[in-house]
Parts: structure tokens; C-alpha cells; sequence
């Protein structure tokens, strides 16, 4: 059973920057796509960023430019650096995982932006 677990949600102002991070209790070589999904209030959850054990992440429209998806697997550990945050993003975000079997998530992190 793999386990996610996020950290570093919080209030921020408009403009301002959060780090989330991710800690999976498996290691990360056996998990193929890990990503950042996030759900706004009132709103269906959307994927913010993803990527697959090797090679580039991948990012919504929203998300290019401003936010920065790192995956650690020696740590165990994958962060999504926000940048210049807007209030539209706020939502709860969450750590997701797949390997060949199953679909993992993490129980989320609020993140909110407000003046």
C-alpha cells in the first residue's frame, strides 16, 4: 500500500509563493506518473502537473511559468513550487501516484490566496 502524504499548504497573499511537498512512503522508483492535482471550491479536481519516473514535467496552461513540479525519487519526496499565486488558485491540492495495480492519493493540502 503506498502512502502519500503533502505538507506546506497555507494563506498566502496575491503575488506571493508556497512550496508543497510530497512524501511517499514507497520508494518513488516504483511509481510510474506522479503529479499535483488541485480541487477549487466548488470546482471538479484538475490536474496541475505531472511527471513519469524519468523526463520532463508537464503543466496545465494555468500552471506554465509559475509553478515548478520537482520529483525526487532518491528522497522519496516531489514538490510543486508556486509562484506569483493568484486567488484563483486557491483550492485543495493534492499528491497523486500510479503504478501498474492502483492510483494513490494523499489527503491534500489547502492553499490560500487572498488579499
Amino acid at each position: 500500500q503506498v502512502q502519500l502524504v503533502e505538507s506546506g499548504g497555507g494563506s498566502v497573499s496575491p503575488g506571493g509563493s508556497l512550496r508543497l511537498a510530497c512524501a511517499a512512503s514507497v520508494s518513488m522508483f516504483r511509481l510510474d506518473v506522479m503529479g499535483w492535482y488541485r480541487q477549487p471550491p466548488g470546482k471538479q479536481r484538475e490536474l496541475v502537473a505531472s511527471k513519469g519516473r524519468y523526463g520532463s514535467p508537464k503543466y496545465a496552461d494555468f500552471a506554465t511559468g509559475r509553478f515548478t513540479l520537482v520529483r525526487n525519487n532518491a528522497n522519496n519526496e516531489m514538490y510543486l513550487q508556486m509562484n506569483s499565486l493568484k486567488p484563483q488558485d486557491t483550492a485543495v491540492y493534492y499528491c497523486n501516484a500510479n503504478d501498474l495495480s492502483d492510483d494513490y492519493w494523499g489527503q491534500g493540502t489547502q492553499v490560500t490566496v487572498s488579499a
